[in-house]
């Protein structure tokens, strides 16, 4: 247990230092456009606008910058996203015939993707006149055409839209790949100084 003349000097002393560390004060610019300048602090509704920190002799010891507008923190985050992409681009290729190399590879990739479609097209289709000249052939008997056959032709057709789908995606992914690659390209030899 403390006694009172010793917790007396103890809240003193913690008095007197907080008040010595408090020589600091802040001059910031107020929603009239009068210069204040402040021992407690900037309010909050002020910090925006920026403000200095100063000492006990009236030096500017820090400024404190105003926050960014919109467009500004718009335009950094860009300058950041381009940035990032530029040292990935750097690290992925290191020359512009890297570039060349992968772009030829991923060309190849989808132009062997289309030609598997195709070719399954192109089978869905023999398969599909195959079964509608079976089809014929039951109408000029005069007979029905048998349900499972009607289901088949169908289910063909359906399989033969999606695999078209799929060539129409592929070849225009491939049209994007070139323009990507392309861009990539450009943009290297910028940054190679070319």
């Amino acid at each position: 247990m403390l006694k009172p003349a010793v917790l007396c000097w103890t809240l003193c002393w913690a008095l007197w230092s907080s008040l010595v560390a408090a020589t600091e004060m802040y001059r910031y610019v107020d929603e009239r456009g009068v210069t204040v300048i402040d021992r407690l602090g900037v309010p909050p509704e002020h910090v925006a606008r920026g403000y200095e920190v100063l000492n006990e002799q009236g030096r500017v010891i820090k400024v404190v910058p105003p926050a960014p507008s919109a467009e500004e923190r718009q335009r950094l985050a860009e300058e950041k996203a381009k940035a990032s992409s530029d040292a990935q681009l750097l690290r992925i290729y290191s020359e512009v015939g890297d570039v060349d190399r992968a772009r030829d590879r991923k060309l190849a990739e989808l132009d062997g993707a289309i030609s598997v479609a195709q070719s399954n097209l192109q089978s869905l289709r023999t398969q599909q006149g195959s079964l509608q000249a079976k089809a014929a052939e039951f109408e000029r008997a005069g007979r029905q055409v048998p349900e499972h056959l009607l289901v088949q032709i169908e289910n063909l057709k359906i399989e033969q839209a999606g695999v078209e789908k799929d060539i129409s995606r592929y070849r225009e992914t491939r049209l994007s790949e070139e323009a990507a690659f392309a861009a990539d390209r450009a943009r290297l030899l910028e940054l190679r100084g070319r």
